[in-house]
């Protein structure tokens, strides 16, 4: 594996998930709100760029699910990976440009199986979609083979405030210890104990606290909309999520 298609990513780890990230600049109320990609799953790439536009948003964490192909075998999909053209990548950043959104991060899917050729072209997509934020669902022992210099400086955390809170956490308190080490944040709203999901302002997640944290204390940390319930209209529903978070930080909610 080359070192110089990995230099300048972070990586982080935090309940089986991990980060490579530079953050970005604040947007907004002193806090960069977008949505993660998985948030609009049931659509296509250029429907799900259309919907981040539609509920005024100009961020996305892009996900796997909107890149890669469904349905595959193991073997193909490593054959996938293998021969994809890396401008099919810059294509898709292209596309985002020109609707006005931006892609702050790439949500991959890095498996203990992955060969280090698997490993590599993965951080070299990120690159050719413009982001130096990469983030999946992994286990804690890869976290060497993912970061070449081990559990290095560039290990940090992406918190889900909501799955933290619902595993009897609290968000607010863990991220005035450790802001310095989390990249980014994935916004939802549950109840303790493992409880369901619930539109925000609805459940018991302390959100409005977090996010006042955030701003207050100018973390410059990406906050981004991941919603996960499946019934009713996707895009309504991210839209008032995106309300609530607008009015917390301009101090109407």
């Amino acid at each position: 594996m080359k070192k110089c298609t990995r230099r300048g990513f972070a990586l982080t780890l935090l309940s089986g998930r991990a980060w490579a990230a530079t953050r970005p600049a604040n947007a907004g109320k002193g806090v960069l709100i977008g949505v993660e990609g998985w948030s609009f799953r049931d659509r296509p790439l250029e429907a799900a760029i259309r919907a981040t536009v539609d509920v005024g948003l100009d961020a996305m964490e892009l996900g796997w699910n909107h890149v890669e192909p469904s349905g595959l075998s193991r073997n193909d999909m490593r054959a996938w990976y293998l021969s994809v053209p890396l401008d099919n990548f810059r294509r898709i950043r292209d596309r985002f440009q020109a609707a006005g959104v931006r892609i702050v991060g790439y949500s991959a899917t890095l498996r203990k199986d992955f060969a280090d050729a698997e490993i590599e072209k993965t951080f070299q997509m990120a690159s050719a979609l413009g982001v130096d934020t990469i983030t999946t669902s992994t286990n804690v022992s890869m976290a060497a083979r993912l970061d070449e210099y081990g559990r290095s400086r560039y290990i940090g955390i992406n918190l889900d405030v909501g799955h933290f809170w619902a595993a009897e956490f609290d968000p607010v308190a863990f991220t005035r210890q450790h802001h310095a080490r989390i990249w980014s944040v994935h916004l939802k709203d549950r109840k303790r104990n493992q409880g369901p999901d619930f539109p925000f302002g609805q459940g018991d997640t302390p959100l409005r606290e977090f996010l006042l944290l955030v701003q207050r204390k100018k973390y410059g940390i990406p906050c981004f909309i991941e919603w996960e319930i499946t019934e009713g209209d996707l895009v309504a529903a991210v839209r008032k999520c995106a309300e609530y978070c607008r009015g917390v930080l301009s101090g109407s909610v």
